[in-house]
């Protein structure tokens, strides 16, 4: 399983986030929740993810 993309996390990434002024990168459910708040940024759960992210 992939790890979070942020800088420092060690999570395990769940969700793969769409980023207009940067690069689409995938995520843990946390990083996910704060990115998702910025607008245009757009989350898809990534396919075998057991995370509840919503």
């Amino acid at each position: 399983m992939k790890t979070c993309a942020e800088e420092g996390c060690a999570d395990p990434a769940a969700v793969r986030v769409y980023v207009p002024w940067g690069e689409d990168r995938d995520v843990c459910t946390g990083h996910a929740r704060a990115l998702v708040q910025r607008d245009g940024v757009v989350a898809e759960p990534l396919p075998g993810s057991d995370e509840d992210w919503r």
